[in-house]
């Protein structure tokens, strides 16, 4: 089993929700850390879903890790405040902002495979 260390971005995230990430088929995904930055000059609020379609009955819901989270203008969010999350293969993680354009995305990953 490779362990592969990575970065995944998504700039300009708006009101539909934006895919920063898709887990690869055959690999479960440590998330390290999640952080988005408002890139607008006003205060925005943000959403951060995992969606699942695994067979697994137990894992097989989509939830928010976080709902309508404020972010200042011009500052961040850490979303995982230092823990992590397990994603299996087919989940996918999503970012929503309350204002267009106003999110940039930065996911930290370790990809196990």
């Amino acid at each position: 089993m490779a362990n592969t260390f990575k970065v995944k971005t998504k700039a300009a995230v708006g009101t539909s929700a934006g895919t920063v990430y898709t887990v690869p088929s055959s690999t479960t995904t440590i998330v390290l850390g999640l952080v988005l930055g408002n890139v607008t000059g006003s205060a925005i609020n943000a959403t951060v879903t995992v969606e699942s379609d695994t067979s697994d009955t137990e894992t097989n819901a989509n939830v928010e890790l976080v709902t309508n989270a404020p972010i200042p203008a011009g500052g961040s969010l850490e979303t995982l405040g230092g823990g992590k999350l397990v994603l299996q293969t087919t989940d996918v993680l999503k970012v929503t902002s309350d204002t267009a354009s106003s999110i940039d995305a930065t996911l930290s990953i370790m990809e196990i495979s």
